[in-house]
């Protein structure tokens, strides 16, 4: 089991950047593969980026791409989300999630964060 704690989430600005944080625990961080996933209200959770935790190898929906930015701190066991050039429809509940290299699915998932964009 892997316990992760996100944090950084808030109220930001149409064109403004945010940074999250997730925190991870209980699990070799680096035989993992960490993701973001955020849910806006009455509508599916939707996958933001992942990454490798051995290589750092990246990847993110192409709808994305430029504008997010996931990274790895290997000693610190954290994973951060960078979000620039925010828009009013990247308002959500982003969630952390982790699962081995090994696996296929997210089992481990964070309590979420609210991400909310002002026009």
């Amino acid at each position: 089991q892997v316990q992760l704690v996100e944090s950084g989430g808030g109220l930001v600005q149409a064109g403004g950047s945010l940074r999250l944080s997730c925190a991870a625990s209980g699990r070799a961080f680096s035989n993992l593969r960490m993701a973001w996933f955020r849910q806006a209200p009455g509508r599916e959770r939707t996958f933001v980026a992942s990454i490798n935790c051995m290589t750092g190898s990246t990847t993110y929906p192409d709808s994305l791409k430029g504008r997010f930015t996931i990274s790895r701190d290997n000693v610190k066991t954290t994973v951060i989300l960078q979000m620039n050039s925010l828009k009013p429809e990247d308002t959500a509940v982003y969630y952390c999630a982790a699962r081995p290299l090994s696996d296929t699915d997210y089992k481990n998932w964070g309590q979420g964060t609210q991400v909310t964009v002002s026009s």
